[in-house]
């Protein structure tokens, strides 16, 4: 399967399984505008996968509803950048309610899936990656996978886990990327992060699309420099797998992360902030971070903006030369 045939199998898993199990957003009746939900609501009925007016709000307000009576809600927004007029009714609403209802009630069913990240001709507003804005708003958490075989695993666990979720899909590897994946379900633990390749001299974490790229960095570095990387899927942003990024720092003595946002105020910051307080002694060189500039994501100079490749590369040599 590729990523998008994943979620819709893992979509169709829990359908099957949960009769309360409800889909619903901007087009997902007809397929979505990635096809994520095709054949769905042939196969389960209007009632169960259907259409909602365009209104964020009104999405995941509904969806907050739909999880406190018990049911499972699956809330799709057509893309990561229009999740910000839901803003309100993320954080302010479903990531409080167990909380200011002293435990009487929650809205932990609730899970908003939402395409996210640069797809090469998105501009402004189809290409941004709004994960650290929701990791600062405890009582939510926040998941990208890298591929298929991630894409369903985590997101069944999301859909099984009783606290809010967020789940973004980066859209550029939806048919891009390509898996042995089960049809069967399963899941993968949240904050739980994935050491996809061990090594002695420099750390490397990632999330979602940059992942890849951290991949090939790393072969660039061993195959030119003789250096060995130990590269890291970070996978829940919120809550984050502190123990597994600080354990491969302790070793290598060095860290560089890499995300498509923005960097100030990125989720790198938190991550290169909390290394440093725990591995301070560990460290060899200055933590770098490559990622987006301080602008609007732009069009036509998308490939000077992401923090491709060879920015990264750059980043490993100046740290070995420190």
């Amino acid at each position: 399967m590729n990523l998008f045939q994943s979620v819709t199998s893992a979509l169709d898993n829990t359908l099957a399984s949960d009769p309360t199990a409800v889909i619903f957003g901007e087009d997902v009746a007809f397929g979505g505008v990635f096809r994520c939900t095709v054949g769905l609501r042939d196969k389960y009925g209007k009632d169960r996968v259907f259409n909602t007016p365009l209104c964020e709000q009104g999405i995941v307000g509904f969806g907050i509803g739909v999880a406190v009576t018990g049911a499972t809600a699956i809330a799709e927004i057509q893309f990561a950048d229009y999740i910000f007029p839901a803003f309100d009714q993320i954080v302010n609403e479903a990531a409080k309610y167990r909380y200011r209802s002293g435990n009487l009630f929650d809205c932990g069913k609730l899970t908003i899936r939402a395409p996210w990240g640069c797809v090469g001709h998105g501009s402004l507003y189809h290409s941004q990656s709004p994960e650290a804005f929701f990791a600062h708003c405890p009582g939510i958490k926040v998941v990208i996978p890298r591929g298929p075989v991630q894409a369903k695993g985590l997101l069944l666990s999301c859909i099984a886990d009783m606290n809010p979720c967020i789940f973004f899909e980066p859209k550029i590897l939806y048919r891009a990327a390509v898996d042995q994946v089960p049809v069967e379900a399963y899941t993968i633990p949240l904050s739980q992060a994935d050491v996809l390749q061990e090594g002695s001299d420099v750390t490397l974490v990632a999330w979602g699309t940059q992942v890849h790229v951290m991949r090939e960095v790393a072969t660039m570095a061993q195959e030119k420099l003789g250096v060995s990387c130990e590269v890291i899927d970070l996978q829940t942003i919120l809550p984050w797998d502190i123990d597994t990024v600080c354990k491969s720092v302790a070793k290598t003595g060095r860290l560089l992360i890499s995300h498509e946002a923005p960097v100030t105020g990125g989720f790198a910051s938190e991550i290169s902030s909390t290394v440093q307080e725990e591995c301070f002694l560990n460290l060899e060189a200055p933590i770098r971070r490559v990622c987006g500039y301080d602008t609007p994501f732009p069009h036509i100079f998308e490939p000077f903006y992401i923090p491709d490749k060879w920015k990264c590369f750059e980043a490993i040599k100046r740290m070995i030369n420190y």
